[in-house]
């Protein structure tokens, strides 16, 4: 029966009660339905959370195994890395007068691992090999894989270098080099243009490139 009917209808005092009895009973279901809806909503909430926290605590848990295991591996490389610039060195040292007179310089001695050490005027640096003669120092940096930070230091170093020189009354010519087991073409070219000679190993020997062209040898 429709709502227009019923109004158009008399309708007896147990008809309207019964009417209204449907129309609660109705709303209870309708009240259930939704508190019934937001439990489930409540259920599926819960559960997304529980697994989002389960989530999280596995990727930190991963993070800090991931983490272990770079500290190790950088560990190890830098291990590696020193052992790669010890053999550089042993390579490099016996031949290096031989292979810069190629390229004309007439070098008279060799120094390995030289500090200087001049607290005084605030001038402290370490050079792999100092080559010299009467004329030029060429000062030497060796690493297993030189980046662009490195040359960036060693044209530091050199300033220190010339400075050391300047208040010790030295007025040769310096000369700055890089050496590596692995140069990257991007380095490789950084080097030269900031005037550096790159030593590469080339079969049992190795090879002294020299800045040519658009760049030049630099002088400090």
């Amino acid at each position: 029966m429709t709502l227009a009917e019923r109004k158009n209808k008399n309708l007896s005092f147990d008809e309207v009660w019964a009417i209204v009895e449907e129309n609660i009973q109705g709303m209870k279901e309708l009240r259930e339905a939704q508190r019934e809806a937001q439990r489930e909503a409540d259920k599926r909430q819960a559960e997304a959370e529980k697994r989002q926290a389960e989530t999280e605590k596995l990727f930190k848990q991963q993070k800090i195994e991931a983490d272990k295991r770079h500290a190790e591996l950088e560990k190890q490389l830098g291990k590696l890395g020193g052992r790669f610039g010890e053999m550089i060195e042993c390579m490099v040292k016996p031949n290096l007068i031989s292979k810069f007179k190629e390229l004309g310089f007439k070098f008279t001695k060799v120094h390995q691992d030289t500090t200087i050490k001049d607290e005084e005027n605030n001038i402290i640096s370490e050079a792999d090999f100092i080559l010299e003669n009467g004329d030029k120092v060429m000062i030497v940096e060796v690493k297993s894989k030189p980046s662009i930070e490195d040359i960036k230091y060693h044209i530091k170093r050199m300033g220190k270098m010339r400075k050391y020189a300047d208040l010790h009354g030295d007025k040769r010519k310096y000369l700055g080099a890089v050496a590596g087991m692995v140069v990257n073409e991007n380095v490789y070219r950084f080097a030269l243009k900031n005037g550096f000679f790159v030593i590469i190993p080339a079969g049992d020997t190795f090879n002294i490139i020299a800045p040519s062209g658009e760049y030049s040898p630099r002088e400090w």
